[in-house]
């Protein structure tokens, strides 16, 4: 059994509260846009097609009750086992694809960016992965105070902040690479 140190509640909250508004955002982007999804989920090329429809539509739902399941404190370990599961799931075949030579397909992430696999998108995964393992750990007993509260709004956008910042950075990676390499 693995036992997890005691977690101050600024960064537990913080954790819970990023990871399910990325999570919950995802999947409000993918429910807007569901053939747009389909699609992509599609272009990994790692499910039978009969099965891509019904996975296109669960992965949302999935994604917007870990998200959804995080926030209160009483659900939290729950959403972030989910939130971990999910996260392995889309790396794992972001893996695979880059491992068959396919970087040139968009992740599905969500939004309107159109993301190509890459080893970025599996370390940003990775960081959110982190994420959930911190959300989902014990938080230390102590008393939580609106200070407590404020920072860990701002710890929470300011990951936000930052996750989409990141995003756009590996949206846009191939263009930048090929005008740093221009004459």
């Amino acid at each position: 059994m693995i036992v997890f140190p005691a977690i101050d509640p600024v960064f537990a909250n913080a954790a819970a509260a990023g990871l399910g508004a990325v999570l919950l955002l995802g999947a409000i982007d993918k429910l807007r846009e569901p053939a747009m999804f389909r699609d992509a989920v599609e272009n990994y090329r790692l499910l039978p097609a009969a099965a891509v429809p019904a996975l296109a539509r669960a992965l949302p739902l999935f994604e917007a009750l870990a998200g959804a399941l995080l926030l209160p404190g009483s659900t939290r370990p729950l959403g972030a086992l989910l939130a971990l599961a999910l996260l392995l799931l889309v790396t794992a075949a972001i893996v695979i694809n880059l491992l068959r030579g396919r970087d040139r397909i968009d992740c599905g992430c969500g939004g309107n960016l159109h993301t190509p696999l890459g080893i970025g998108l599996v370390l940003r995964n990775g960081v959110l992965m982190l994420l959930a393992l911190v959300a989902a750990a014990p938080m230390a007993g102590r008393a939580v105070v609106w200070l407590d509260v404020a920072a860990a709004g701002f710890a929470t956008l300011f990951g936000l902040g930052l996750y989409f910042l990141v995003n756009a950075m590996l949206s846009h990676n191939a263009h930048l690479l090929e005008l740093r390499n221009s004459p």
